[in-house]
Parts: C-alpha cells; sequence; structure tokens
C-alpha cells in the first residue's frame, strides 16, 4: 500500500531545520505486515530528542530513514500468527521490539532485548528485513516503529492494547516520554513516599518523571533545567525547589535544601554535564540514575572513592527499565485518576508537513511536546 511517510536521507543536518528540511514528506510502498506483525493507522505520533539526535547525527543510525518512535493508533490488519491483536484495537507502540527467549527477555527485562536491540541498529523489524520502500529501494525502520506517517508495519511485540477512552494524542506519549520518564522513577529509582528526588532536565521525558515522583510521594522534588520557562513549569507540575543548571553553586544549594542531597537524581537531559551534576547532588548512600542518551563519543568521569566512601549507586535505566505490557496499562490508569497528568505535558500540535518547524523549537527548548496528527 502507499503510506506518506517523514523520511530522513541524511546524518547529521544542521538546524535550522524549518530552512534545511532534513525530514522529507513522501509517498512510500508499504509491504503488507509477515508473520508476527501487524499494520497500524498512525493517529498521533510524539517528537523527541531521540528523534532529534538522529538527525544532529548523536544516535548515528542508517539512512535513509522513516523516523518516529513515540506513537498511538488502530489496529488495521493483523500477519499470521498473531493472537492478542484484532483490528479496531487502539494501540500504544513501543521502540524496543522484544522477543521474549533472549537472556534479558527471560529475566522480566524486555527493553533490553537482544535480538530487538540489533534489529533496530540494522534498521530492520525485528522478525527480518525491512517493510518500507521508496522506488523500489529499502528504506530504514526507525526503532522498529517508524510512526511518522500515516500507517506503520510493525512486530506485535512493539505494541501495548490501550483502552479506547485514551486520546490518541495523550496516548502516544505513553510510547515514549512517559514510559522513560515514570519508569526511570518508579522502576530504576524505586522511589519510595517521603524520599527526596532530583530531576535534572526538564524536557518531554524529564517532566513527566517529575509527575512520577509526584505520584510517587516524593519530598522534596529539585527540578534543575537551563530554562526558566520550563523551572517554572515545574513548579506548577509539583517540584518544591526550582535551580539554574548554570548557578555555579547550584550542587551546594541542593544539599543545603535537601539535608545534604536527594534520595534518587535522575538525569534525563542527555548531556555529560546534566550527569555530573545528578552524580553531585546525590547524598551519601543515595542513587544516580541516567536516562539521557547523550552522544555515544562522550565520557563521565567520577571518583570512584566517592562509590566506596558514600556508598554511592550509579545505574543507567532503558525505557524506565518497564515492562511496556504491564507499565503501559498501570500508567494510563494513574492518568484517568488524575494522578499523573501527561496531558499538561502536550504543548503544541501539527500536521507531518509541519514537523521540520517542529523540530527547531524542539531544539530551542521551547516545546515540552509536540504531537504530529493524522
Amino acid at each position: 500500500m502507499k503510506i506518506t511517510a517523514a523520511v530522513l536521507h541524511q546524518s547529521p543536518v544542521a538546524a535550522p531545520y524549518a530552512q534545511t528540511q532534513p525530514l522529507r514528506i513522501e509517498e512510500l510502498e508499504l509491504a503488507p505486515p509477515q508473520v508476527g506483525e501487524v499494520l497500524v493507522e498512525v493517529k498521533a505520533a510524539g517528537l523527541c530528542h531521540s528523534d532529534l539526535s538522529v538527525i544532529n547525527g548523536d544516535r548515528p543510525r542508517p539512512v535513509p530513514m522513516a523516523l518516529g518512535h513515540e506513537a498511538a493508533g488502530i489496529v488495521r490488519e493483523i500477519g499470521p500468527n498473531v493472537s492478542r491483536f484484532k483490528p479496531g484495537d487502539h494501540v500504544v507502540m513501543v521502540f524496543v521490539p522484544s522477543c521474549g527467549h533472549c537472556i534479558p527477555c527471560a529475566e522480566g527485562r524486555p527493553a533490553l532485548c537482544e535480538p530487538g536491540n540489533a534489529a533496530n541498529g540494522r534498521g530492520e523489524l525485528i522478525g527480518g528485513g525491512r517493510r518500507l520502500s521508496l522506488k523500489a529501494e529499502p528504506v530504514q525502520h526507525h526503532v522498529g516503529v517508524s510512526a511518522f506517517a500515516t500507517h506503520a508495519v510493525l512486530s506485535e511485540n512493539s505494541l501495548v492494547k490501550i483502552d479506547d477512552s485514551v486520546p490518541f494524542e495523550i496516548a502516544a506519549l505513553f510510547g515514549c516520554a512517559v514510559l522513560t520518564g515514570v519508569g526511570a522513577v518508579i522502576n530504576s529509582g524505586a522511589v519510595r513516599p517521603g524520599q527526596s528526588v532530583a530531576v535534572v532536565g526538564l524536557g518531554g521525558v524529564g517532566l513527566s518523571a517529575l509527575l512520577g515522583a509526584v505520584a510517587a510521594g516524593a519530598h522534596p522534588i529539585v527540578a534543575v533545567d537551563l530554562s526558566p520557562e520550563k523551572l517554572a513549569f515545574a513548579k506548577e507540575l509539583g517540584a518544591t525547589h526550582c535551580f539554574d543548571a548554570r548557578d555555579e553553586g547550584l550542587a551546594a544549594a541542593v544539599k543545603q535544601a535537601t539535608d545534604g542531597g536527594v534520595h534518587v537524581a535522575i538525569e534525563l537531559a542527555g548531556s555529560v554535564r546534566a550527569l555530573e551534576t545528578a552524580f553531585a547532588i546525590t547524598r551519601r548512600g543515595g542513587l544516580t540514575v541516567t536516562a539521557g542518551l547523550a552522544n555515544p563519543a562522550h565520557n563521565f568521569a567520577f571518583p570512584p572513592v566517592r562509590l566506596v566512601g558514600e556508598e554511592l549507586t550509579l545505574r543507567g535505566s532503558y525505557v524506565g527499565s518497564c515492562v511496556p505490557v504491564r507499565d503501559i496499562p498501570r500508567f494510563i490508569t494513574l492518568y484517568k485518576s488524575g494522578d499523573l497528568p501527561v496531558n499538561k505535558l502536550l504543548t503544541s500540535r501539527s500536521d507531518l508537513n509541519g514537523i521540520n518547524a517542529a523540530l527547531d523549537q524542539l531544539a530551542q527548548g521551547k516545546t515540552v511536546r509536540h504531537v504530529i496528527t493524522f
């Protein structure tokens, strides 16, 4: 079938993106779903820094590639041997497909699925190969999703069925921002009521983490960012203390405000400097969680004596250490009860033709979550 999609043909591409137009809106050929695959009509797709990282070269990927990984839609067709979905189901897309059989999957850690990670790196679906083409030439899949398109074929293991009552533009956020941010608090950070939490980096994922900290009963909650507007927004969402990341006395100020530092500091900016900040404001015996995807060429250095002498823990968090089929429904339940108001993170919308201009807004930190609607 013919579909319309946003395709990246080269990387890196420099801003301003409204002028350089890294994503071309093109007509692609989409092959039907194969064994274990599903055809989904995409209804809403969020614009995330992980998309921007592919465009600016921080996350190298094979091109040409149809981008987009945070989305929701409606199942339109199922391939052979698909048992968990039927046409008409509303679904959220998950950017790490899981095979269910490798050691991480068997240990209940599907975000670390080895075949899924390998397929994502090749630009293929986990079942092998590609279903997208342009003038008979293959187009790569973006982390098994490629959601900046009218339709997508995905592995059934890249989908989670959701309640039909959730608006698509809100449901899309659960595929990345909420899954990663809230998961970093609940799963990776194991935050308990009354523990202090800091969130360093207040993009869509960071503000999702802040909402997760509020829902978990954390106190105090510290927000750190470069943007005064995002710090003010964090205050509205429940942060008790807000700090400018450029303040040279930041670490000392946070420690004074939190009686020695926070129990759990979560870095979600995707930069080494942000991780250094999170590590510096973690209290003795505390936990630093990093869930931001920094440039793979960048390195983080720290004095190992602190790990020993202060019994610190440094932990990575990918996809919020989530089990998507478990966590997306429970996070949606929290949203519906009003305890996780992720709808507040949706700050702008456009159709697919507005995607390059929206990239500029994202790169400049002027939007929290921009959603492409179809």
